[in-house]
């Protein structure tokens, strides 16, 4: 089998000195590339990619784009710790690339603004075996205002809760439905020298989870949409305190035990909780193949998951998700003319049952509407059914806020709810903080 390699957010790490080295050389080989900046380049269309083990799949692609188009396209490969500052560094100047990869939302939102990019909307909308092609939701998810500037060309990332099914067994109990099951379970193990939540605290945008989660159960998407088109005041809405008291209560509790100790990025928290010292782990979907990578046997025989419990009388539907719905490509607005159609023909290769095919052997799930039949063919199927139908049935789809949110405010929010977990901050001036400064 294939080994499964995490994707998007699954390779957020620091930057030691071996990837200080791949950014300089990867700097070089910006330096070096065929194309004059964005449009400027004869016969070639410049295209970034997050590096990671799915960029084989864009290899592919590319070398069967290059073997009958006139316009080639040049795959550069960004490493992953240093990718969304190099590309707000390019985006309007004469190095930036003609496609490049990105998150939607958020991690957009400013070059939209400054009309650095190719309004989608009338080729999509134009094209019905183009916009029927993606899960409706994830398709929406990668809209700025309305309008696509993105075309989905990865799988479909969502944050689910995994447990540990030997230990739930041997303590008499079963995956938490409600927020009752869930705090039944915690106080269950804290009897125990099991730790009841695994949690990397070293990197806040693992806590941020917990947030995005409970926000929504208590208070529906809603909440956060406010939040996202740019009402700070909606951080004062009562269920964003409710979330931050849920929060403290499991921090006293010691429910994440020793957190602050514990990184996601260096897969301490994935062999701590492969190892059985605890026994939930809020986490995207990358991690159920790189447990099964790294931890096999963990996988095989103990490894089980769920979405995330409903909170009693909450706003939110149960089905909703939190995550990355995918990644997505766009185009730079200074490419047109031929170069222009070149992209646009680049980009549809992703709604391709092709491209769908490639994503299920790499052990991702596609985010195509008709990928349900190729899942069997997944080198896990039944997780991938299972992700691929929590993304399809999601009522709403929250993109993970610090992507939603321009960096101006993702900063901020992830200092805040750091601070949050650390005790640094009381609910009360967790949710004054954030009106203030997000």
């Amino acid at each position: 089998m294939r080994s499964l390699i995490p994707l998007g957010r699954r390779r957020r790490i620091r930057t030691p000195l071996v990837a200080v080295a791949a950014s300089l050389l990867a700097a070089s080989t910006l330096a070096g590339c065929g194309s004059s900046g964005p449009g400027g380049g004869k016969d070639t269309l410049e295209v970034w990619v997050y590096q990671d083990g799915s960029t084989t799949i864009q290899e592919d692609f590319v070398e069967q784009f290059n073997e009958t188009s006139d316009i080639d396209v040049n795959l550069v490969q960004i490493p992953g710790a240093n990718y969304q500052d190099r590309m707000r560094t390019a985006m309007g100047s004469s190095n930036a690339p003609d496609i490049f990869f990105n998150w939607g939302g958020g991690s957009i939102s400013d070059f939209v603004d400054d009309e650095l990019l190719v309004d989608l909307t009338d080729i999509v909308e134009s094209d019905p075996d183009l916009k029927d092609a993606f899960i409706p939701s994830i398709l929406e998810a990668g809209a700025v205002n309305g309008h696509y500037y993105g075309i989905p060309m990865r799988g479909v990332q969502p944050v689910i809760l995994f447990y540990n099914k030997t230990l739930f067994e041997e303590h008499g109990l079963s995956a938490p439905e409600t927020w009752e099951d869930f705090q039944n379970a915690v106080d269950t193990f804290l009897e125990t020298d099991i730790t009841p939540i695994a949690l990397g605290g070293l990197d806040s945008w693992t806590e941020l989870m917990w947030l995005e989660y409970l926000l929504d159960r208590i208070g529906g998407p809603e909440v956060f949409d406010r939040i996202r088109n740019g009402d700070s005041s909606a951080w004062g809405d009562p269920a964003v305190l409710r979330a931050a008291q849920e929060v403290k209560d499991l921090v006293d509790k010691n429910a994440f035990g020793n957190f602050q100790s514990l990184s996601q990025t260096d897969d301490g928290v994935s062999t701590y909780f492969a190892q059985g010292k605890a026994a939930m782990h809020l986490m995207g979907s990358w991690e159920f193949p790189n447990q099964n990578s790294n931890q096999p046997e963990f996988a095989a025989n103990d490894l089980a998951w769920t979405t995330f419990p409903a909170f009693p009388d909450g706003a939110g539907d149960p089905a909703d998700v939190v995550g990355n719905p995918t990644n997505y490509w766009s185009i730079n607005a200074q490419v047109t003319g031929e170069k222009l159609d070149a992209a646009i023909e680049f980009l549809k290769m992703s709604a391709s049952q092709e491209y769908a095919e490639a994503l299920v052997t790499n052990g991702d799930v596609p985010v195509t509407a008709n990928a349900t039949d190729l899942l069997d063919d997944s080198p896990a199927p039944e997780f991938a059914h299972f992700a691929y139908d929590l993304a399809d049935q999601a009522p709403s789809f929250t993109l993970s806020w610090d992507q939603a949110l321009v960096a101006s405010r993702a900063t901020p929010t992830l200092d805040a709810i750091s601070k949050l977990f650390a005790g640094q901050l009381t609910p009360e001036q967790f949710v004054e903080t954030l009106q203030n400064e997000a």
